[in-house]
């Protein structure tokens, strides 16, 4: 899931990480909403927010909306900064590892504040909403950056929109037999699916664990971690050969990853 790159991936490793990571996303979602009354996997509610507070001349709010999108926009920054330099043969799992391990560190924070100091004041909720716009943003950024802008996980408007694009599509019979547009239907299905799923658990387990279900969203992006570290040391030493052609087209990717941005 994480240690390929760009066109390197198949839609297996692409439906694999949007799935886990659009599951762990809808379950932050659904507990912020519960918890904080805030969404916290998407920035387009809080533009319009932003928008409003800027027009009735609460400024005090509209910094808050301000720092949160801001934090958002942040993490998406955060997590290609560290992908797009560290991209290299024998660093490129670390490289890919380390903006989820930073978002893992995120969300134990805020749970283990919830569960141990946390009085629902303003300031606090405030706060714990920036940390979690922040990790949504390195995920978002991270699943984005290396999957060529194919897997979103954070939030499904532009996905709903790309579905609705792709079924007035399939209405013609040449469209319904093309593998490409099949493949993205199937891996946008996917995604919807697994942060849907996410939302509805997470709302079911909060009421039985509180801020502990956030321990189970890092449990979920363990999984994603740790599946690739597995088959990286399973398969050490026996694709060395492919590694080496990997690293020469490194260089392409890139491109081609600057050229769709």
């Amino acid at each position: 899931m994480l240690r390929k790159y760009s066109s390197f991936r198949s839609l297996s490793d692409n439906i694999k990480l949007g799935s886990l990571t659009a599951f762990s996303a809808g379950m932050v979602n659904v507990i912020s909403v519960i918890a904080f009354f805030a969404f916290t996997s998407n920035v387009t509610g809080h533009y319009a927010i932003l928008a409003q507070e800027i027009a009735k001349g609460n400024w005090y709010q509209a910094a808050i909306v301000f720092v949160w999108i801001s934090l958002f926009f942040l993490g998406n920054f955060a997590s290609n900064l560290m992908i797009i330099h560290n991209n290299k043969q024998e660093d490129r799992y670390k490289a890919h590892a380390l903006p989820l391990a930073v978002e893992i560190l995120c969300l134990l924070g805020v749970g283990l504040y919830m569960q141990f100091y946390y009085s629902e004041t303003l300031q606090e909720t405030e706060t714990l909403v920036a940390i979690l716009l922040f990790a949504m943003g390195l995920q978002n950024g991270l699943t984005a950056s290396i999957s060529n802008s194919a897997v979103k996980t954070t939030h499904l408007t532009g996905l709903t929109t790309d579905l609705g694009i792709l079924f007035s599509m399939f209405t013609k019979k040449e469209f319904r037999s093309d593998k490409a547009l099949l493949d993205k239907a199937r891996l946008l299905l996917c995604i919807m699916v697994s942060y849907m799923t996410g939302g509805i658990i997470s709302g079911v387990i909060y009421y039985e664990l509180n801020s502990m279900a956030f321990f189970v969203v890092c449990f979920v992006l363990c999984i994603v971690m740790f599946y690739d570290y597995y088959h990286l040391k399973v398969t050490k030493g026996k694709g060395s050969s492919a590694g080496l052609v990997h690293e020469q087209l490194t260089g392409a990717t890139l491109e081609a990853q600057k050229g769709n941005i």
